[in-house]
């Protein structure tokens, strides 16, 4: 058991705690990361996060493609289960690492794929029609300048990366796209002749010179997000579908060094119009095989930035242009609709469930929809606030006008063992460590992770990853090289989340 004396003399109140702000993640805010996941063609909301509540509902309005009860992943503690595909996502949850935001939509909701994603990526209301992206205003503010006075010294790196087939609106700025695209894992970039013909002071002639300084950037760039890819490699496994290979791509850019802050990738065919479902199993099918690819693809990505002690600095965030009609169809499938959750996972979320089940009843009908509880604008915000630390002022100018927010970022990034105490007690001995030190927890027999962050949130160490005991483990710690000062035990699996604080 931990000694109260000496918990006490490392500056905690009592054996719980006081808060401990912004450990895990808060490194300085140009290191941050934020990476979105756009699920192209409107996601199902209600067989993605399934409202316990609502199943008999949901059985008489959803009859061909209803989940089973008995094979949906329930979240402790919550009255929402996940669809069975996405263990994965389970268990970031358990852990305090996934944040579900229900039922985010927009007023007036448009049915069209092209001006629903317009906009969302734009940020603008369904009757106004707006030509640049929220990101690309965000990015334009920040880096005033741009095309035309970058890459520099200070920032040499792409201001945002984006994976498919052309740019898209959301990194459009006022005056130029204010990302770099990327075709694909085996083309980053193809370097482009530098040299050019001198252009005629025609209005064509401008034109041409402006091709040619994003020719430039584009060889400059290219040069540097190459020369980050070199320098790591990929330490996790991922499978070999589509978004997977994306997010390969991202993870090894961050590890690698490059210090773009933005990044966009695609998960396309959630138009689930038919075959959404498959006859025998509804838990199988077309949906399915597209949320095991984006729980598949997640899990890998944060375990390849676990390994390179990159994690603590990156977020990301699903969206979609729209979720999906209350009411199935006879095609095993399901048509446009209006709201739908969204995901929000990293070490530096903050987990758990924010909103109420969607509310409908046996008796909804074909027109109905699940009704609006959070705006996407104010994920935005939430986003630029809470994780780019965004001024109010710069925020408005990005969106256009004021959102309220919701709590996407924790308050600190480990939860305060005040607030939240811990079920699985941990202890050192001795502490303060030396050389070879004993970290006794208990845990429920779920395989478990031990880390060591200093205080000022940086991963030091991973200390184990393996099975544990339902009750009492010991793991021997050899600390010989850590340096003098205080750190941040961590153990965390399936239900666990236990901090405990050492000194050397």
């Amino acid at each position: 058991m931990a000694i109260p004396g000496l918990v006490g003399s490392l500056g905690l109140s009592n054996g719980y705690g006081l808060n401990l702000p912004k450990l895990l993640s808060m490194a300085s805010a140009e290191g941050k990361v934020l990476v979105l996941v756009f699920l192209e063609g409107g996601n199902d909301g209600l067989n993605t996060v399934i409202p316990l509540n609502r199943l008999s509902a949901m059985s008489s309005v959803r009859p061909h493609v209803f989940l089973p009860e008995d094979r949906l992943l329930r979240l402790p503690g919550e009255s929402v289960a996940l669809h069975p595909a996405l263990s994965n996502l389970r268990s970031l949850y358990t852990e305090g690492r996934l944040g579900i935001v229900q039922s985010v939509g927009y007023p007036e909701q448009n049915f069209s794929h092209f001006r629903s994603t317009d906009i969302w990526m734009s940020g603008s209301n369904s009757d106004e029609l707006i030509t640049n992206g929220w990101m690309g205003r965000h990015l334009a503010g920040e880096f005033p300048g741009y095309p035309e006075e970058y890459p520099t010294v200070e920032h040499p790196d792409p201001l945002a990366i984006e994976i498919g087939n052309g740019g898209s609106l959301l990194f459009q700025g006022p005056a130029a796209s204010m990302s770099m695209v990327l075709s694909g894992a085996d083309d980053f970039y193809k370097l482009l002749n530098n040299e050019e013909e001198e252009a005629p002071a025609t209005n064509a002639g401008d034109k041409l010179r402006f091709i040619r300084l994003i020719a430039r950037q584009a060889e400059q760039y290219g040069e540097v997000v190459l020369d980050a890819a070199r320098k790591a490699r990929n330490l996790a496994n991922y499978q070999s579908d589509r978004l997977s290979e994306q997010l390969r791509i991202v993870a090894r850019l961050i590890a690698g060094g490059l210090q773009t802050p933005l990044y966009m990738v695609r998960l396309g065919g959630f138009d689930t119009h038919d075959n959404q479902v498959a006859v025998s199993d509804h838990t199988q099918g077309e949906h399915a095989e597209l949320l095991k690819s984006l729980d598949d693809g997640v899990m890998s990505f944060m375990n390849d930035l676990e390994q390179h002690n990159v994690a603590d600095r990156v977020i990301g965030m699903t969206f979609s242009e729209f979720g999906r009609r209350i009411i199935s169809n006879a095609s095993r499938g399901t048509d446009h609709g209006s709201a739908a959750p969204l995901f929000v996972f990293g070490n530096a979320v903050k987990g758990g469930v924010l909103g109420e089940n969607p509310v409908f009843t046996a008796n909804s009908r074909y027109n109905d929809n699940i009704d609006m509880q959070f705006d996407f604008r104010q994920i935005y915000a939430s986003v630029l606030s809470q994780w780019l630390d965004q001024s109010d002022q710069n925020i408005e100018n990005t969106l256009i006008r004021n959102f309220d927010q919701v709590p996407i970022i924790g308050d600190s990034v480990i939860t305060s063992i005040e607030e939240k105490p811990s079920n699985y007690p941990i202890s050192v001995f001795p502490n303060p460590v030396q050389d070879v030190s004993v970290i006794r927890y208990h845990a429920n027999g779920s395989p478990v992770k031990i880390d060591l962050y200093g205080m000022n949130g940086k991963l030091i160490e991973h200390i184990y990853r393996g099975p544990s005991n339902a009750g009492e483990n010991q793991v021997i710690w050899q600390s010989t090289r850590l340096r003098q000062g205080q750190y941040l035990l961590r153990v965390t699996g399936e239900g666990i989340n236990s901090y405990f604080k050492v000194i050397k």
